[in-house]
């Protein structure tokens, strides 16, 4: 197992993404903060973390939400061990901000069970909400925004979480939830609890109410999160108890942004770089379900969109290698491409959700393949679906994401790193299915002002 030199001074923060696409956003975070930050996408080696230098902060992006609880022990158990010899005080496993996950796929509880046998403070924090991207919980309820529109939902009563295909969300008390998948005696802190923190002298009383919540909670502590200035107050609770041990935290990027808020109070975050426009070919690939997607996909006009159907990816190998000399000729004649999947006709399992995640995402790693043989690379790609994501860095044999700048709120482009020279330095976009405004693609290849 690969651990830090022990003469290397401990980042500030680890953090373990449940899927790549929530990873980057808190790799964005880490940036926000003006931390030095790099996402490994796995137990880094030895060599990957000396050609990293010093870090801030240290992230691993994996594929826990999609997983089955043994496999997900197997991954967590090495995550945690390696992250523990950081020496760093947090441990943040990023779960996604709509937190949805089962006892048998994805599991909140499996994961909290294994990290903590890690980090031994009894105390685990677990963050609700995200107000930057539309996330609020109170009274341990969860609200979500849907893409882009105002309106915000009860989570089980979401037009897309409620129906998700493979975690759907029933439940919006996240004390229930969690409860379901094994995490017990869940105490609550409703954000009417919260101290006020405006003036300096209120900050005696933060400490005396922090104090307070370490002496009497030892086991999963859900707090409240439905405006940015309650961040301070999370952050400075996270960090207190973890200078006495460290602990596991869990939640959305919101737990970054409270860590960094708490971390250097008063300071403004470091404003993030423009994208300029891409100087060559951008391929998109869409394997996400979701309806914000859709809409996406259908306002875009930069690209020639390229339907694929994903059974016949999964039964027919010659139709796979049709669509990639089809996506792959595109691109060498200059032009965009957006692949996408059709819609299926039934509801799918966990099971084919996975299968088509996977084949999409050797979809992607084999248009790159050909295209680079005819000596053309995108400058830049994006891929649409939580899994799909995870399953194409994979695929494409990456080691780490640098942060490159932020497209849209939840939607980071990074800087891929690799030992095959045909991907390093590409820009990849990341995007969960609920993230971005309807032109965010044709904002992938325009760039941004």
């Amino acid at each position: 197992m690969n651990t830090p030199d022990r003469g290397i001074t401990p980042p500030r923060v680890c953090w373990y993404g449940d899927d790549f696409t929530g990873a980057t956003d808190t790799l964005a975070e880490v940036a926000r903060a003006g931390w030095r930050g790099l996402l490994f996408l796995g137990v880094p080696t030895a060599d990957q973390l000396h050609r990293a230098g010093p870090l801030d902060a240290i992230g691993i992006a994996g594929a826990a939400r999609g997983m089955a609880p043994a496999d997900m022990e197997t991954e967590l158990r090495a995550v945690g061990h390696f992250m523990a010899g950081t020496g760093a005080r947090v441990l943040h496993y990023k779960c996604c901000s709509t937190f949805d996950s089962a006892p048998h796929v994805g599991s909140i509880g499996v994961a909290i069970r294994e990290l903590r046998r890690h980090m031994p403070n009894p105390l685990v924090p677990i963050v609700g909400g995200q107000p930057s991207i539309g996330r609020y919980c109170s009274f341990a309820n969860l609200y979500a925004r849907a893409g882009s529109a105002p309106n915000i939902h009860r989570i089980d009563r979401h037009p897309v979480m409620s129906q998700h295909p493979v975690t759907p969300m029933h439940e919006a008390d996240l004390r229930l939830h969690l409860a379901a998948q094994g995490v017990t005696n869940i105490r609550s802190v409703p954000h009417t609890a919260y101290p006020r923190l405006r003036r300096a002298i209120d900050a005696p009383e933060l400490e005396h109410w922090i104090d307070g919540i370490i002496d009497t909670t030892d086991g999963p502590l859900l707090l409240d999160l439905v405006d940015d200035e309650q961040l301070t107050i999370i952050g400075r609770l996270i960090w207190r108890a973890a200078a006495c041990v460290p602990l596991l935290a869990v939640g959305p990027s919101s737990v970054q942004q409270a860590l960094a808020r708490a971390f250097s109070p008063g300071r403004e975050s470091v404003p993030v770089t423009s994208l300029a426009p891409a100087t060559g070919p951008v391929l998109v690939v869409a394997g996400s379900l979701s309806p914000v997607t859709a809409r996406q996909i259908s306002a875009c006009q930069r690209y020639v969109r390229q339907p694929v159907q994903a059974q016949r990816l999964l039964d027919d190998p010659m139709y796979a290698a049709q669509q990639v000399q089809q996506a792959a000729a595109t691109l060498v004649q200059g032009q965009n491409v957006l692949v996408h999947t059709d819609h299926p006709a039934h509801a799918v399992t966990a099971q084919q959700a996975a299968a088509t995640a996977r084949s999409t995402a050797q979809l992607v790693a084999a248009i790159i393949q050909a295209s680079a043989k005819s000596g053309v690379q995108p400058s830049r790609i994006g891929i649409a679906g939580g899994d799909t994501s995870s399953q194409a860095t994979l695929a494409l044999g990456l080691w780490g994401l640098a942060f490159r700048c932020v497209l849209a709120p939840g939607v980071t482009v990074s800087v891929a790193r690799s030992d095959n020279p045909a991907i390093d330095g590409i820009e990849l976009m990341l995007k969960g299915g609920q993230m971005g405004g309807d032109l965010l693609f044709d904002d992938l290849a325009n760039g941004t002002a």
